[in-house]
């Protein structure tokens, strides 16, 4: 009864009858802001009709084809690039690292060659370098006799220094500056010192051609390396980097040899890139140590921590926090991660699916550097006065290096979508206004006369569904067909 109650409701309610099925479609064509599709219906002639019939499908194809090929090149994610020249008042100064490319005091210990193989090993982790077989029984002895060694505090103390003996001169913008004013960092060159470390003091400049002047005396005599090592070279190396970020010397630092005068010229370049999968950036990301975020800090804190879970200690190199690695620990276990870290590719940089992708924001500061003989003879005599030094001593000890801005103005490479979801749905707003006349409205329009020929045809296919046969269990006061048998038995 409730299946036949069901039925009933649905022809008289919701199925309406054929007549006025056929009235409804001939209305939706006549009224529809469909254009083209009421030129069919109602036109008598059955030429124009055929001739309407083909303008609105070669529109419609065109429009299905334009519309497809939007949406395929809106999910290749095409994007462009940008670049802006701002130009401004005064501008924030770079950060810069410098090293003495003579890394130790040459008095410190009498073996030379072991520390430096010491420290090539503790600075591997930031920079590979392969230890050859016929130091390593050498370099073996030294550890078992120098168990409590720490190379950490002996490169603090016995390697390149920061004073008034070494900076002869340091002028930023004007003004003097101290060796107070640099920052000791560890980097593969040993000792190192940041001038505008963590832009403490918002150095700027307001006027193009002056910056940072420096003058340094490498003291060949007291700071040697190991030319059996392959260190031949004295002077100062730099890198100009961000202040928030970490000097990065591995294919990035400048060298100014001895008796030379380095003029850099800097520029301040900002990159914005995109967020995958427009770009290979990814802006969640966020480093435990760091301000911001960089690859070379990025790396150095994925390097921290496979080390300490695999050597149960930090190298004192890395950012973190614990217990740091003696030398042993470098030579049988650091050393050797670092090694496998590389070769399975733990740690990786670039792409948005690597370790350390690329960052979305970062500031480089590109260089353009000349250079000339330090000093005339005038210049050799003053500063042999008053250094209290011999002119040969000038000549082989003397470093200048200046460091200015180019212009008062910074350029922003900026990488930006092609095609945004409010572009897209323009374009195809405009592939449908202009091939069918078609709006939001008649797509809802469309949507709404489909969905009720749905609703129809559920409702038809409802009501030619087969019945189901009925199961009634037999009353009581009827006899089963074994009573039946039996009755008749006994009759």
């Amino acid at each position: 009864g409730i299946l036949e109650k069901i039925r009933l409701y649905l022809i008289k309610k919701l199925l309406p009858h054929l007549e006025d099925r056929r009235k409804y479609h001939q209305e939706f064509a006549s009224s529809t802001t469909f254009h083209g599709v009421h030129n069919i219906v109602q036109t008598q002639s059955k030429t124009r009709k055929v001739l309407w019939l083909l303008v609105v499908a070669g529109c419609l194809a065109i429009v299905i084809w334009q519309i497809c090929s939007r949406f395929i090149y809106y999910f290749s994610w095409p994007t462009t690039t940008t670049v802006v020249v701002q130009y401004v008042e005064n501008v924030k100064f770079p950060a810069v690292t410098f090293c003495n490319l003579n890394r130790f005091q040459a008095h410190a210990v009498s073996n030379l060659r072991i520390i430096f193989i010491m420290w090539n090993i503790v600075s591997g982790v930031l920079h590979k370098f392969a230890v050859e077989e016929k130091y390593s029984q050498e370099l073996h002895d030294f550890l078992l006799g120098n168990q409590n060694f720490s190379i950490k505090e002996f490169t603090r103390k016995n390697g390149f220094y920061l004073n008034s003996s070494t900076l002869v001169e340091c002028e930023f913008f004007g003004k003097p500056c101290y060796p107070q004013d640099f920052e000791h960092v560890f980097t593969e060159y040993g000792n190192c010192f940041t001038f505008n470390h963590n832009d403490l003091s918002a150095r700027r400049v307001s006027l193009s051609g002056r910056g940072l002047h420096l003058l340094f005396d490498v003291q060949q005599e007291k700071f040697t390396d190991e030319p059996a090592l392959g260190y031949t070279d004295a002077g100062i190396t730099f890198v100009i980097h961000s202040p928030k970020e970490l000097p990065r010397f591995d294919g990035l630092g400048l060298l100014t040899p001895v008796g030379m005068h380095a003029q850099v010229a800097i520029r301040q370049l900002k990159s914005i890139i995109q967020e995958y999968p427009w770009g290979e950036c990814k802006p969640d990301i966020k480093l435990q140590y760091h301000k911001i975020y960089s690859t070379n800090g990025c790396l150095q804190e994925c390097k921290a921590r496979y080390i300490q879970d695999w050597c149960g200690c930090l190298p004192f190199v890395l950012p973190g926090n614990g217990t740091e690695c003696d030398l042993l620990k470098f030579y049988n276990c650091v050393y050797p991660a670092v090694y496998n870290i590389e070769i399975k590719g733990l740690c990786t940089v670039g792409t948005h699916n690597s370790t350390c992708p690329t960052p979305c924001e970062e500031t480089d500061y590109p260089t353009t550097v000349t250079y000339s003989h330090f000093g005339g003879e005038k210049a050799i005599k003053h500063f042999s006065t008053k250094l209290k030094k011999s002119p040969e001593y000038i000549r082989q000890n003397l470093v200048r290096i200046d460091i200015k801005y180019h212009d008062l103005s910074y350029k922003i490479t900026q990488q930006q979508k092609a095609l945004t979801i409010s572009e897209l749905l323009a374009d195809v707003g405009g592939q449908l206004g202009l091939f069918c006349g078609a709006s939001m409205i008649t797509i809802v329009e469309l949507l709404e006369y489909i969905l009720t020929n749905f609703c129809w045809m559920c409702i038809f296919l409802l009501l030619k569904a087969p019945e189901m046969p009925q199961w009634n269990t037999p009353s009581q006061s009827q006899p089963t067909h074994r009573e039946k048998n039996k009755g008749i038995q006994e009759c």
